[in-house]
């Protein structure tokens, strides 16, 4: 169906989106589709409202922390797998924010925490067939701690 058989579409050439025309003004139309069958369409349009604008900010991380906006090659496939492996990573990231650094640190994003944990100055030692990082006392070696005992009690939990 096209634009000019809908009945009372507003026919302005200079809005790139269709609209149309009520009493009290022009209306963009929108539409969204799902597959969930247990949502009535009230609380569907009031769920998709509550995640707007939550896509844009994951495509910006993906473009710039996660390097998915400079692609590598000009070949089709390598491009391919290089997208996929910033995907990867971008989920690995969110899983690792969510589950081992815990709920201050997941509305941070990657360059915030390269730069509080992952940049530390440290001193690497190798003592009886053992390899010791050295960190300064202070609260960064407490953040990587609590981190630490995240990952290991995490570890000893079944995956699902």
């Amino acid at each position: 169906m096209e634009q000019e058989d809908l009945p009372g579409i507003d026919e302005q050439p200079k809005l790139p989106f269709p609209t149309m025309q009520f009493m009290t003004g022009a209306y963009k139309l929108f539409g969204v589709v799902t597959n969930q069958l247990d949502i009535s369409g009230d609380d569907l349009i009031r769920w998709h409202r509550l995640r707007c604008g939550k896509s844009e900010q994951i495509h910006t991380v993906m473009k710039d922390d996660l390097a998915g906006g400079r692609l590598p090659s000009g070949k089709f496939g390598a491009n391919a797998a290089w997208w996929g492996i910033m995907v990867m990573s971008l989920n690995l990231h969110a899983a690792f924010k969510q589950l081992g650094l815990g709920e201050a640190w997941v509305r941070k994003r990657m360059k915030a925490i390269r730069f509080a944990l992952i940049h530390l100055a440290g001193r690497v030692a190798h003592h009886a067939r053992q390899v010791i990082v050295r960190l300064p006392a202070g609260k960064a070696y407490e953040q990587v701690l609590a981190v630490r005992q995240r990952l290991v009690a995490l570890a000893g939990t079944p995956g699902g």
